[in-house]
């Protein structure tokens, strides 16, 4: 089973847990997060990076989601992305962590793409066209 890791600002990583036990009915096993806190040292963030990979790896891999490129926690995942069976993907949400629990059993490359597509696809507009009951 591919493991998970959200490496995010504080405190997404554990929203998006929380948000993931909730539709699922119980805490998905292999997914774990860091929220990186303001000033945190660059340093620290990747060596609980390292930890965590390692602990979430079974020999399927890891998927490391980040929330948004360029800020601190992306930055700390370069050297993540040279370990085997590492991958790293930016813009977390709901909809694209979903996607990758629920496919985690296939393989690391086919959990990144239904990541990614989950993501690409959660993202719509709204409008007055769709009609919702009201209460």
């Amino acid at each position: 089973m591919v493991g998970i890791l959200l490496l995010t600002h504080a405190p997404l990583g554990q929203a998006f847990i929380s948000a993931a036990t909730h539709v699922f009915r119980g805490q998905p096993d292999r997914l774990d997060a860091i929220d990186v806190v303001a000033d945190q040292n660059p340093a620290e963030v990747q060596k609980l990076a390292a930890e965590s990979v390692r602990r979430l790896d079974d020999g399927s891999g890891v998927l490391v989601i980040t929330d948004v490129m360029g800020g601190t926690p992306s930055n700390c995942t370069g050297y993540l992305c040279a370990i085997e069976n590492v991958q790293v993907i930016a813009g977390i949400s709901l909809p694209m962590l979903l996607r990758a629990l629920t496919y985690r059993n296939d393989t690391l490359d086919v959990v990144v793409e239904m990541a990614l597509a989950g993501g690409q696809s959660g993202a719509v507009r709204v409008d007055n066209r769709i009609r919702v009951s009201s209460p």
